[in-house]
């Protein structure tokens, strides 16, 4: 399937029921980009293109969901150092929270040590999704095995009134708790992050079910009032 064939496919494939809600949720993308394919479909057509190479390298693309299948195939690419100079090309051009969520290179996971100073780099972006992106990585790849207590403040450190930075920061913080309880819980303690990211991170941490209640009654007592 190359590039035409691929709008063709993505066009006969609208729902426009679909479509109004994603614009409901990324109230930041401009509507005429959005067609309404739901992931499945977007997953099947990755799957079916025959020149993905040469798509990764049309940038910028058109659609929403031109976007969403870039990153799907960024998903599968095998070679570590081809992932991030792919990724390093997309980033400038992801300007919504769902695009940067579906942009995780699964051979990342093999390449830790390597990674990080990348996600480093990331982290003094002057672009939102790029710090969103940054941020996510630490949380998928160092929260278990190869956590340093050290790596939270890289996140902690992060300066932006962005939301959808904030909001990655706060599902950062409240999975760190789930994981790492003890080595993260002095940035509630002691009020190291922004008073919103602090209740964000306290409400997610409170909804979610892999931490303990007795746990979760600590947190509680911390929340910053009015």
């Amino acid at each position: 399937m190359n590039q035409n064939e691929l709008t063709d496919a993505l066009l006969s494939l609208r729902d426009e029921s679909y479509r109004q809600m994603q614009l409901r949720i990324l109230p930041n993308v401009a509507p005429e980009t959005v067609i309404g394919v739901r992931t499945p479909q977007l997953r099947r057509l990755a799957k079916e293109m025959t020149d993905g190479e040469d798509f990764l390298q049309m940038l910028p693309h058109r659609y929403f969901e031109e976007n969403q299948i870039h990153a799907l195939l960024l998903g599968g690419e095998k070679d570590f150092s081809k992932a991030v100079a792919h990724v390093e090309a997309f980033l400038p051009y992801v300007d919504n929270w769902a695009t940067c969520d579906q942009l995780r290179p699964r051979v990342f996971a093999r390449h830790r040590d390597a990674l990080l100073p990348c996600i480093r780099r990331w982290l003094t972006s002057d672009q939102p999704y790029t710090l969103r992106f940054g941020m996510e990585m630490l949380m998928v790849h160092y929260l278990d095995d190869a956590f340093d207590p050290a790596l939270p403040e890289l996140v902690a450190s992060v300066k932006t009134d962005h939301y959808y930075v904030r909001m990655m920061a706060a599902w950062y913080f409240a999975t760190a708790l789930a994981k790492q309880y003890d080595a993260v819980l002095p940035y509630i303690t002691q009020y190291r992050l922004d008073p919103w990211t602090h209740n964000k991170t306290i409400q997610k941490a409170v909804e979610s079910f892999r931490i303990p209640t007795e746990r979760k009654n600590v947190l509680r007592v911390y929340r910053i009032k009015g």
